[in-house]
């Protein structure tokens, strides 16, 4: 269930920032559960497959979180830095990289002031960090600026057409998801209060645990498309992953995405 409390287009990084260190310690225990089955099961692993060859490549994680994708982007050759915006995530990560070294550098950052020298990195991704920068389009400026020519940034969001301010998931009387109800789609969201819990965390966990708590953003597809274009950027690949029917019926959450897409994926190229 979504709660928005309104906060304003006045709203700094910083205070952003506090939302999603005191969410920080509870999400890397969730995740690191198995409890985020959208991540998982269906928007990594089509995000990863959608990645070009990463070998050899350095590139740089923004908003990195405690590191999980990270983490898949060494071991698919890549080298690679890491930055977020809390303090807690960033601790969590270096723990994991202390005991299983990859030569991931971490560090605590903004991703709209990136602590790198323009030029810097071969590739640059995003996993469902992006939309919850408070600019969006200066977020994007960042990762064009520390990419070398002809390098690339790869990013998912939530999809602005079938998850925007409004979004309800049809069943019908079997329980069987018939169709996705979604309205708003051109109302921006400037720093509405959202509050949400993963949906598969057990009752027992629930009744303990505060709901994650973060300010959101909305844009239209076609508000994305012009920042990105404006960064200096070229679309190169849209992805919208749905689950096949074998995912479905192992993981009924992400059965929704048989019917409407909730994430999308897109890859832009900074122009030589």
């Amino acid at each position: 269930m979504k709660a928005y409390l309104h906060l304003g287009k006045t709203m700094k990084t910083a205070e952003a920032a506090k939302f999603w260190e005191a969410n920080a310690e509870n999400w890397t225990r969730f995740v690191r559960a198995g409890y985020d089955v959208y991540r998982d099961a269906l928007n990594t692993p089509a995000f990863l497959a959608m990645l070009p060859d990463v070998r050899g490549l350095s590139g740089v994680d923004i908003g990195c979180g405690e590191g999980a994708e990270t983490r898949k982007l060494v071991r698919l050759g890549a080298r690679m830095q890491a930055v977020d915006v809390a303090p807690t995530f960033i601790r969590h990560a270096k723990a994991t990289e202390t005991a299983a070294p990859l030569g991931i550098l971490y560090q605590v950052a903004n991703g709209m002031d990136l602590p790198f020298a323009s030029g810097t990195f071969d590739f640059a991704t995003a996993f469902m960090s992006l939309m919850d920068m408070l600019d969006h389009g200066v977020a994007l400026k960042e990762a064009a600026r520390v990419l070398k020519p002809g390098g690339f940034f790869q990013f998912s969001i939530i999809h602005p057409c079938f998850s925007p301010p409004h979004r309800r998931v049809l069943r019908d009387a079997q329980g069987k998801v018939s169709g996705i109800e979604v309205g708003r789609y051109f109302e921006p969201m400037n720093g509405q209060m959202n509050e949400w819990m993963f949906s598969t965390v057990p009752a027992n966990e629930r009744a303990r645990t505060k709901p994650f708590r973060a300010p959101m953003f909305h844009r239209t597809l076609s508000s994305w498309v012009d920042l990105i274009c404006g960064a200096g950027l070229s679309i190169e690949k849209f992805g919208e992953p749905t689950a096949s029917n074998a995912l479905a019926d192992a993981q009924p959450v992400v059965a929704d995405t048989l019917v409407a897409p909730l994430f999308l994926h897109i890859r832009a190229r900074k122009l030589a």
